[in-house]
């Protein structure tokens, strides 16, 4: 069994989606300046690095981060890797031939490569899903998308037709994922989202496992 983590790490330099705070770590007790153990707070928004949006994000009445179904989040998963297009469309899923079965599919972009670098600046030209290729993954049955950014749409896609797509079908996106050296292929996935009160989003550490 092997473990790859595919989680991005939480640091003051990671980039952010644009007009979000930074995320900062503060250490606020110190053993090294007297006290009995160190105590650090993290502030930063819910969508910030890997993490699980929930469907209130977009959708006035949906459901949120705590209600996220952890079937769903947990079981076999697919990876595919698009490599030659700038927009994911249903030709560029299609052309994967995925196994009927699919119900976990997360994608590998030359997103993944950005993570890199792991403090470069937003990248607002990231490889991500049009609706119309939204709508083929809700056509298939997929209950889980993940991207390997900090968005399942692109950033030029202010009217958020993808997000609402997904949401209203009840399909959990996972957004930030690092997939840099993971092949395609068949994997069990692990992702857990911590368990916010009426969150639209939650921070997630996710992992493939590789029989």
């Amino acid at each position: 069994m092997n473990l790859i983590d595919i989680s991005l790490t939480l640091h003051p330099d990671l980039p952010v989606w644009p007009g979000d705070a930074p995320v900062m770590l503060e250490r606020v007790r110190s053993i090294a300046e007297g006290n009995t153990s160190n105590d650090t707070r993290l502030r930063c928004s819910v969508h910030t690095g890997t993490h699980v949006d929930a469907p209130c994000h977009f959708l006035e009445n949906g459901t949120s981060a705590d209600q996220l179904p952890l079937d769903v989040l947990v079981g076999p998963a697919a990876v595919v890797a698009i490599e030659d297009t700038e927009v994911i469309t249903p030709n560029d899923l299609m052309d994967r031939n995925l196994p009927g079965d699919t119900r976990r599919l997360l994608i590998r972009t030359p997103n993944s490569e950005l993570w890199s670098d792991p403090s470069h600046r937003f990248h607002r030209d990231f490889v991500a899903l049009n609706p119309a290729a939204a709508q083929w993954v809700v056509d298939q049955g997929i209950r889980l998308i993940g991207v390997d950014y900090l968005s399942v749409q692109r950033y030029s896609d202010t009217n958020a037709a993808t997000h609402r797509i997904l949401l209203k079908a009840g399909v959990v996106i996972v957004e930030g994922l690092d997939l840099r050296g993971v092949r395609p292929g068949s994997y069990e996935l692990m992702c857990l989202p911590m368990k916010l009160a009426g969150s639209d989003g939650a921070p997630a550490r996710a992992v493939l496992i590789e029989e």
